[in-house]
Order: structure tokens, then sequence, then C-alpha cells
């Protein structure tokens, strides 16, 4: 089947964003990352402010905080706030994806639309240095040292992720393309996947 829906998925800093971007422009599809924090907030009611901070809170540091957040609001027989904002953002996604072709980041959206044939799944990665490289240009420097910080944000995704879909972020097994942004540059990154789009459309 024709993949109508890429999701990508990525590392801080890696320049995922730019790529999916590139990639949308290019394909003349829809781009939701900021986007979809727009759509999720009028399908939940809370603010974008809100799902800003919180739509990753599963991080390292805080992970049984919101486990017991989550687990307390169950026990009392209401779904959490943070339980809410998952499901909205689900029930968008799927939205999205049913609606027209799109680019989505991050979320969960592969495991989200996982039975789905018209779906891409990308993941993007790149060495430490050149992670590091990207932070202190696009971002600066902090009281953290950008190791530090890079690995409190792919800690926050990571357990983010394992959370809500029981399997592990980055494993090659849940995406159709992993692609090290560091070796390739953004530019091809960007170029395969466009190809892979267009070479499985030939097959279908």
């Amino acid at each position: 089947m024709r993949k109508r829906i890429i999701t990508i998925s990525r590392e801080f800093a890696s320049g995922g964003h730019t790529i999916a971007k590139m990639v949308a422009d290019r394909l003349g599809v829809a781009f939701y990352d900021n986007k979809l924090i727009t759509e999720v907030a009028k399908s939940s009611g809370l603010s974008e402010d809100f799902i800003k901070e919180h739509e990753e809170y599963a991080s390292h540091s805080n992970s049984f905080l919101f486990q017991l957040a989550m687990s307390t609001a169950g026990t009392l027989g209401y779904p959490s706030v943070y339980q809410r904002l998952y499901e909205a953002q689900t029930h968008v996604i799927e939205d999205i994806a049913d609606k027209e072709p799109c680019v989505i980041v991050g979320r969960c959206a592969d495991y989200i639309l996982r039975d789905r044939a018209d779906c891409l799944h990308v993941f993007i990665h790149a060495d430490m240095d050149h992670r590091v490289a990207h932070i202190l240009e696009h971002y600066g420097q902090t009281e953290k040292t950008p190791e530090q910080r890079l690995k409190d944000k792919d800690n926050r995704r990571r357990n983010y992720y394992r959370f809500h879909t029981d399997r592990e972020w980055g494993v090659c097994t849940n995406y159709h393309m992993a692609l090290d942004s560091g070796l390739l540059g953004e530019e091809l990154c960007a170029q395969l996947i466009i190809r892979a789009i267009e070479d499985t459309a030939k097959k279908s």
C-alpha cells in the first residue's frame, strides 16, 4: 500500500525536526509537530502551555511521581490529567492520519499508528559529538553540560515511550528506517525518506 503517513521519532538534537519539515515541504503534505499541540489542546481542554511542559513528563528524575499520579487516579476511578493528555493525543493522531497525508513528529505516533499499512516509521539518531555541536549552535550554553542536557532529554522521551507503549524507544525493529543524521546529513536523510515513499508507491 502507498505510504501516506510518515512518523519521525528522533534523538534530541539529531536534526529530526528539520528533516521532518523538509520531507513534508517537498512532498507537499501537512506537518505536525508544534501544530499537534494546538490540536490536542482543543481536544483535551488542556492549555497549550501545560501540554508543552508535560507531554514528555515521565523523565528519569520524576518517573516515580508520574506513575504514582497515574495509578492513584485509576484507583480513585477517574483518569489523571496525564491519561487525558495521552488519550487526547492518541485520538488527534488517529484523526489526522484518517484525514490527510502528513508527517508527524514524535509523541508515540509510530506506536499509535502501528497497525496501519499506509505508514512509514522513521527514527533519526546521531553520535554524541554531532548532537553536542547541534545543541550549542541552536540552544547555546546553560548550567548543565550539553551531554547532560542530551541525556536528560533522551531519558525523558525513552521513559515516556516505554510507559505508554511497553516498548523500547529507538529499537530498530519498531521502525522501517533508522537514519544516522550525523553521518548522512539532514539533506540526504530527507532524500532517503522521500525515496522510500516513492519506491513503496511504485510497488503498490
